[in-house]
């Protein structure tokens, strides 16, 4: 039966910005005033029935940290379900940080509100820049079934016809669906999530207040049940809400006033949708809006944060957790507490005005601690791990070549086999000491009785080829854990090789053989990788420079060449962290043409590497306009500044490598930036017939389009990438990888020119006031890296994403003595296949203490995963939120089309 008269569901919340205009210790004082007052409120008006607490337990977390005598207070509103607890630890970016980590969010966001009662099963993104396309499979996944979201899709109002179009929809509902065919309840904050903020007690202020706000929600709802959001960022508890609903009653008879929740509305919304609601489809990226508020330029802002995320992210995810549970397969306690912490350290960089790069200066002193904070943590207990697996490991064939060898144990995380150019430092000839004998002492005996000469071999007693550095006699310490530090004095060397045909999960050991006449006893050499002064070759690719420092890359097994990739591009930006705005008629300044310093670095037989020097004159800022401009708040699309006649010099020093068995150019650029108001770029030209691209995104890759919507009025249409972007035709493909490069749009230029983001200098936040932020224009030495993977074409898109993969996980080594022990000298902790597949992460579940083991399925396509287990176990089925599974499966499974899999193995 239809509903007589509309309902209006107030719900009251804040949205909570941890940090963002002001430091976090001041929002931290504001959120503190702002729970006093909620619990107060609690108390005082029984009418009050209900508070969302954004959807992230941190903001508990914050509170209990100043008033931890409160917990039980809390912990009786949410028994009474006043207040509404999780389902995230953080509103997180999720574009900016990875697969895992938005998993994490969620698991650690169940865990800490389960601590306190129900947990909110909504999908809460109030203000992300955009949504990731797999959120309806993680969130059904999480057992959740809505998701309410405030970006990604421009609705039209019921009075406009919207067939199923994809990114619109005539309503706030809709139905959100992802690539794997998962699908949720969205609904949509059409007039925002504070349409219903400082509700008026006045009879005469609240009658045009309600006429404006009933309006509108009516305009877009598509049930009698209108959502009127009762807060707003940082928003204070309004107090006299009872009353002002009160007000509200009496002038709108027709009309139903409750305080309401989530869930009560969700449920009544359920009951009356309509049958006519239009899906969409994948990521909600503003894609049929004018493209100036999609926000995406965040992804550059401020880019020496993003790439702190990546490594911190890839540590935990790809390092640590995979070493700590092989460890733990072999008897070591599996560290819960300490990842958790180092996750939730690393996650409170996460919410999207933090890791965007769109707070004020202070908010960043205050990030890259909490990065440092988060690292330390996860290198200390990655070293823990190696060191207990590398106890285990029979080292003593090596004893055979000498009893001084140093055998040294390398290991692979990244989920992908592959051989890898890595440096490692060893010690040898250790010699403990303690405070009564002198140091010099012992470091002058230490130097006489060794020397830097020998020899590298595998786990077979071949020789391969290396670097060796002296690194001299230099001081260390062991903390053992039954007695007190132990301080030493030891030579150390460091060797640069090539470790071949690394395992996808596992090690490798070799050993270096001390030896004074190792000269005399030198492999036959390989041949060098430089074919001429100009050019790299290996089995793979033929890299080609040019004067002007750009650069041809020939793919042999397609035949295929890419040329003209390496191109600087420099151009002005009078924008701000949230957004590019390049100056009206300024051209871009490149380095097309410019003739460039270029030198050989590298000459080894497994790697070789050219350096090119590019120094160039560009403005050294925006025009004095810009500051008067941002002084009074000129909305930047109208800004008229240009670009300073002052010049200053833009020098940009580039190595590009390649390995032996490398399928990519490696590319690390240092960019020594004097300038201010100014974006770099490098052009990496794909000559692909494609008008679509491919870009690595939350447990896909996602297809867009390169030309954007006809409604699309930015003149840019950059666009996120979490490690990769690819475009293809059959024949040929260009897959370009980066560490913590999150930015690049594809250039429709006739070349589908990837342009890749290196740099971005702005001054002022943005938004919705003055806030100058210098340190945000990056001045100094700022560095970037990526690889440039040419392939051959649509049927082997997946090989190369592998390597794209495989590039930003770094390995991990450890010298050891000579020992006996259980593991052999190469072996896996977990082999897998599958093809499509991408490997996402390897842990230990905390409540069961299986070995959780996740993938997504690439491709539309059905395939099959293969798993093997190092030793006999049982495995099933998971979640994201590695519920234990009731069906055992076998060592082969089914996995759908761009099905997101997680696999629990019990040890027998």
């Amino acid at each position: 039966m239809p509903l007589s008269k509309r309902i209006v569901h107030v719900i009251s919340h804040t949205h909570w910005d941890r940090e963002w205009y002001m430091p976090y210790e001041a929002h931290h004082v504001k959120l503190i005033e702002t729970m006093n007052t909620l619990l107060d409120t609690f108390e005082a008006d029984p009418e009050f029935r209900s508070f969302y607490l954004d959807g992230q337990t941190i903001v508990l977390d914050d509170y209990l940290q100043v008033y931890p005598e409160k917990r039980d207070q809390i912990q009786k509103l949410c028994d009474e379900g006043k207040l509404s607890l999780g389902p995230w630890y953080i509103l997180q970016d999720e574009f900016l940080t990875s697969s895992e980590a938005n998993v994490r969010n969620l698991q650690i966001g169940h865990r800490d509100a389960a601590k306190f009662g129900p947990i909110s099963k909504l999908g809460y993104f109030p203000d992300s820049f955009g949504n990731m396309g797999q959120a309806a499979q993680l969130l059904k996944q999480a057992g959740i079934d809505t998701a309410v979201f405030g970006r990604g899709v421009k609705a039209t109002g019921f009075n406009n016809r919207v067939d199923d179009s994809g990114l619109e929809s005539p309503f706030s509902e809709l139905i959100w669906q992802s690539p794997d065919g998962s699908s949720v309840l969205g609904i949509l904050f059409a007039n925002w999530y504070n349409n219903g903020m400082e509700i008026p007690v006045d009879l005469a202020q609240a009658k045009p207040y309600w006429e404006h706000r009933l309006a509108r929600a009516e305009q877009f709802a598509s049930t009698p049940h209108l959502l009127l959001m009762n807060g707003c960022d940082h928003q204070p508890i309004q107090t006299n809400l009872s009353e002002a609903l009160r007000t509200a009653r009496e002038l709108f008879p027709d009309y139903e006033f409750i305080h309401s929740n989530f869930d009560d509305y969700v449920r009544a919304v359920e009951t009356e949708l309509p049958d006519t609601l239009s899906v969409t489809r994948g990521e909600l990226r503003g894609q049929q809006t004018d493209g100036w508020y999609s926000l995406v330029n965040t992804a550059s802002a401020r880019i020496y944060i993003k790439q702190l995320n990546q490594q911190n992210q890839t540590l935990l995810e790809k390092v640590t957790e995979p070493l700590a549970a092989a460890a733990h397969s072999l008897g070591k306690p599996y560290p819960h507490g300490l990842l958790q912490y180092a996750w939730k350290t690393l996650m409170q960089n996460h919410p999207h005005d933090s890791i965007c790069g769109c707070s004020v200066d202070e908010v960043y002193d205050e990030m890259k601690t909490r990065f440092a904070k988060s690292m330390e943590v996860g290198k200390r207990l990655t070293e823990e791990s190696v060191r207990f697996i590398s106890s285990k490991i029979d080292t003593s064939s090596f004893a055979s070549l000498s009893k001084e060898a140093v055998p040294v144990v390398v290991f692979n995380t990244s989920g992908y086999e592959g051989s890898s150019v890595i440096s490692v430092e060893i010690e040898y000839s250790h010699r403990f000491f303690d405070q009564s004998e002198d140091p010099v002492a012992i470091a002058a005996a230490v130097k006489e009785r060794t020397h830097a000469e020998g020899y590298l071999v595998n786990a077979a007693g071949n020789q391969i080829a290396h670097t060796a550095e002296d690194l001299g006699v230099r001081f260390g310490y062991e903390l053992p854990g039954d007695k007190f530090r132990q301080p030493y004095m030891a030579r150390a060397l460091r060797l640069t090789f090539e470790a071949a045909n690394l395992p996808q999960l596992g090690y490798q050991t070799f050993a270096w053989i001390p030896d004074e006449g190792a000269h005399n006893n030198k492999p036959a050499a390989e041949l060098s990788l430089i074919s001429s002064s100009r050019t790299l070759e290996n089995a793979h690719l033929k890299l080609t420079v040019e004067d002007d420092g750009s650069y041809s890359i020939h793919h042999k097994a397609s035949s295929q060449t890419y040329s003209g990739l390496g191109i600087y591009e420099n151009v002005g930006d009078i924008g701000n962290e949230y957004i590019f705005k390049q100056p009206v008629g300024d051209k871009a300044i490149t380095t097309k043409g410019l003739k460039a310093a270029i030198r050989i670095v590298e000459d080894t037989p497994y790697r070789a590497a050219f350096e090119i020097t590019h120094s160039f004159a560009i403005p050294a800022s925006a025009d004095e306009r810009l500051a008067q401009e941002i002084n009074t708040m000129v909305e930047f699309r109208q800004r008229k500044a240009g670009r300073s006649n002052e010049l200053a010099s833009l020098v940009i020093v580039t190595k590009l490598s390649l390995e032996r068995d490398g399928k990519g150019v490696v590319v690390h650029a240092q960019i020594d930036n004097q300038s201010k108001d100014h974006r770099v770029r490098v052009w990496l030209p794909s000559d692909a017939d494609a008008s679509t691209h491919f870009a690595d995104s939350i447990f896909e890759v996602a297809e867009r389009q390169t030309v954007p919507s006809s409604v699309w009025e930015n003149p840019s249409n950059c666009q996120h990438l979490q490690t990769f972007i690819d475009v293809h035709d059959a024949n040929r493909g260009l897959t370009v990888a980066g560490k913590g490069l999150n930015e690049y749009e594809v250039l429709h230029d006739g070349r589908n020119t990837i342009a890749l983001t290196l740099l971005r200098s702005v001054g002022e936040l943005g938004d919705w006031g003055v806030f100058h932020t210098p340190d945000a224009q990056c001045l100094g030495i700022n560095e970037a890296e990526w690889m440039i993977s040419p392939y051959g074409g649509e049927n082997e898109r997946f090989s190369a994403y592998r390597e794209a993969y495989r590039f930003p996980v770094p390995i991990t080594s450890r010298s050891m003595g000579l020992q006996h022990g259980e593991l052999p000298l190469s072996d896996h902790f977990l082999a897998w296949n599958g093809d499509g597949l991408a490997f996402s992460s390897l842990k230990i579940n905390e409540d069961r203490g299986d070995l959780m083991a996740r993938w997504y399925n690439l491709s539309g396509a059905s395939t099959h995963l293969t798993v093997q287990p190092k030793s006999a176990a049982a495995s099933y089925e998971s979640t994201i939120m590695e519920d234990a599974g009731e069906e055992a499966v076998g060592s082969s499974l089914p996995v759908d089309g761009f099905k997101i899999v997680t696999i629990g193995i019990k040890s027998l």
